[in-house]
């Protein structure tokens, strides 16, 4: 998927090139002897992310390698000291900060993105074109709906295949907490297929004319003609994934801010890592788009930027 994400910097233009000739001037004095940068996390945010050390490795010696363990691995191996970046597709929890004691104190949060949480079917699926909130929670609760007709009795007397990010992952962290808001005693289907790679629910949806799933926008952008985005009811009428509705809030209750974690420890010690995130911000509004997802408005990218600038020669 990378690849296609990200066409390089010398495809972007000469303003672009001059601003990271410039970037590279602070880069090489902060890493000029190399250096490595382990990061893990989120499938959601892996796509801004890999862009990210890709142009990073163009301008600087330092090796960035990206995992995708899902939110909630990520921060398993943040807290063990394993990684010095973590993705999340969620806020930090309370009992992940309290288990990072020790490693990382000084934890810091940097929002980087807007998601639409997409539910896709496969293009064979002309019915269930657009879907109340109670609907999805009907297919994906447990207990709940086995067939299309069990949804709507005008939906075909069919099986519903599902497939759904993995326990680990933020984003069904993200959708357990809409199903609950939807019906406070429910839980998550274990009926059906989960993975904490993205990629993977993308192949099953696309291979099964009954199936349906959801992950980030920005694997549905990918995927393209092979997969249906469902519009969502939320209230105010239907209402498709995308940019721009993540970003207004109109695509309402799945958009949500994605995040990267670091440490001021980290930050302090490891300056390499001060200035791959200092190179992420100055590139967001070129790259952020590049995987479908929304930015960030001036004001709130300027908040984020603040946390990092202390710790910035």
């Amino acid at each position: 998927m990378q690849g296609s994400l990200n066409s390089g910097l010398r495809e972007r233009g000469p303003v672009l090139l001059a601003l990271v000739s410039l970037l590279a001037v602070g880069i090489a004095a902060c890493s000029s002897n190399g250096g490595n940068i382990d990061i893990d996390g989120s499938s959601t945010v892996f796509p801004i992310t890999v862009a990210m050390a890709e142009e990073f490795g163009l301008v600087s010696d330092v090796r960035v390698q990206v995992g995708l363990s899902g939110t909630g691995g990520g921060f398993d191996k943040f807290c063990r000291g394993e990684t010095q970046v973590s993705n999340a597709s969620r806020p930090i929890k309370a009992s992940e900060v309290e288990a990072c004691a020790g490693t990382n104190d000084e934890i810091i949060e940097f929002q980087v993105a807007i998601d639409a949480l997409t539910i896709v079917t496969n293009p064979g699926n002309d019915w269930a074109t657009c879907m109340t909130v109670e609907q999805v929670a009907m297919i994906f609760k447990a207990g709940g709906a086995e067939r299309w007709s069990d949804v709507d009795p005008s939906w075909p007397d069919e099986k519903i295949i599902k497939y759904y990010p993995g326990a680990d992952s933020g984003t069904f962290d993200y959708f357990v907490e809409v199903l609950k808001h939807v019906d406070e005693n429910s839980a998550h289907t274990t009926d059906g297929t989960s993975s904490e790679d993205d990629n993977v629910l993308v192949i099953g949806v696309e291979g099964d004319r009954n199936a349906v799933g959801y992950f980030g926008l920005a694997y549905y952008a990918e995927a393209g003609q092979e997969l249906n985005a469902v519009e969502i009811d939320g209230g105010e009428g239907c209402v498709k994934p995308s940019a721009e509705t993540a970003q207004s809030g109109a695509y309402s209750p799945y958009s949500r801010p994605l995040f990267i974690y670091t440490d001021g420890g980290i930050l302090e010690s490891k300056p390499e890592v001060a200035a791959f995130i200092d190179y992420y911000f100055e590139l967001l509004e070129e790259i952020v788009p590049e995987t479908g997802y929304a930015t960030m408005n001036s004001e709130q990218k300027a908040e984020q930027y603040a946390k990092l600038a202390p710790f910035l020669p």
